[in-house]
């Protein structure tokens, strides 16, 4: 292990040049986080893409730590479900737990020692260590000194990571003016890793604090906003690395070059998930296609795929809609067919009790269509076949 010394510099807010590209960012961002939503998908679809990207977000978060899961190993996974997972999956799952943990509680915490410790635990939860992704002390910071793959930067001492971390967490928690809220994000995101405070899952950790922190602030998901940070990582793991690398030494220039990749990823990805509001898009560019393409690869029937072409179309339907599909059959046959396609996961209530229903792709064999759908259109960050 090398005996190199940690280059220490103090963690201030860096505030970029009126004329830099960072302040455009800085400006469209805010501007789409105050944005008002009213789109025209409903909230039933809408939130079974979010748990699409959230696996998708946990997919990505694991990959680049080098875990070798394809999209359609963990699409196998989400599909068959109930059964025990190899430790790669697990990994995944994980990371996607922690994230719905994130959605449940940020609202109300503080991000403290106390959440970081909870979200390590959860990412390292039944992992090995020694040929493994877990931690032989969840939640705890090292007893010892590391060295970063893929990285020339010495994190500091492990006798040091309290001072460091505390320093970390009052930065985060100090009211600056919310134009700075996502440079502070990119900032915060850089200061973990460089600090490096768990003997693994330092990685995962951190995606999960930056998801957390743009949550906090304002992006989200609650108000009808998909947030899939970790596709601004993932897409490019060398440039990732080699980013955050311009920033070790906390010189200006490297931290602002760091924080515009960051802003100029998250303002990407924001903009191209939100045309999934606009129902008219996702239906003609990703429902109808996917469903052509399940037909074709005889996921679904004829019969599954008439109804649910009309459940597409409609968005919502009831037994009246798909009786017009079968004149002349007996309420009790459509009351089957309705039925049988709840079993198979491939229609929905609209909610409990509620005889309305809508297509549902993300825990039936639909999913693998949906996401080479998703994957051909620019949406999936992972660049393997589904």
């Amino acid at each position: 292990m090398s005996h190199a010394k940690c280059h220490h510099y103090d963690l201030t807010l860096v505030e970029p040049e009126f004329s830099s590209p960072i302040t455009d960012l800085v400006i469209d961002l805010d501007f789409l986080r105050k944005k008002e939503f009213s789109g025209t998908t409903h909230p039933v679809i809408f939130f079974q893409l979010k748990h699409i990207f959230h696996f998708l977000e946990s997919l990505g978060s694991a990959r680049i730590e080098g875990n070798n899961t394809t999209l359609a190993e963990y699409i196998d996974s989400k599909v068959q479900g109930g059964q025990k997972v190899p430790e790669k999956i697990q990994e995944i799952q994980n990371i996607e737990s922690a994230m719905d943990f994130i959605d449940q509680v940020i609202k109300d915490h503080p991000i403290n020692r106390a959440l970081i410790s909870e979200l390590h635990k959860r990412v390292v939860q039944n992992l090995s260590f020694s040929h493994g992704e877990g931690d032989r002390t969840p939640g705890a910071y090292r007893k010892s000194n590391v060295q970063i793959n893929h990285s020339s930067h010495t994190p500091p001492e492990a006798f040091k990571i309290e001072e460091y971390m505390q320093e970390l967490y009052a930065f985060i928690s100090k009211r600056d003016s919310p134009k700075f809220d996502l440079l502070k994000t990119a900032l915060v995101h850089h200061r973990f890793v460089w600090i490096h405070p768990f003997t693994n899952g330092n990685g995962r950790t951190v995606r999960l604090l930056t998801y957390a922190m743009l949550v906090k602030q304002g992006f989200n998901i609650h108000v009808g906003r998909i947030l899939n940070p970790t596709a601004v990582f993932c897409i490019n793991r060398s440039s990732y690395y080699d980013h955050l690398a311009l920033a070790d030494t906390g010189e200006k220039e490297g931290l602002l070059k760091w924080c515009e990749y960051v802003l100029r990823g998250i303002k990407s990805e924001i903009e191209k998930i939100d045309k999934l509001l606009d129902y008219s898009y996702l239906s003609k560019e990703i429902l109808l296609p996917s469903l052509e393409d399940a037909l074709k690869k005889e996921y679904l029937t004829s019969v599954e795929a008439k109804i649910l072409q009309k459940a597409i179309h409609k968005q919502l339907i009831q037994a009246e809609d798909i009786k017009e599909l079968f004149p002349g059959r007996a309420s009790s046959e459509i009351s089957r067919q309705i039925k049988r396609l709840l079993d198979k996961k491939i229609l929905l209530p609209e909610g409990e009790g509620k005889r309305k229903y809508l297509i549902r792709f993300d825990q039936s064999s639909l999913l693998r269509s949906v996401m080479e759908t998703l994957s051909a259109r620019g949406f999936v960050p992972l660049r393997d076949q589904v």
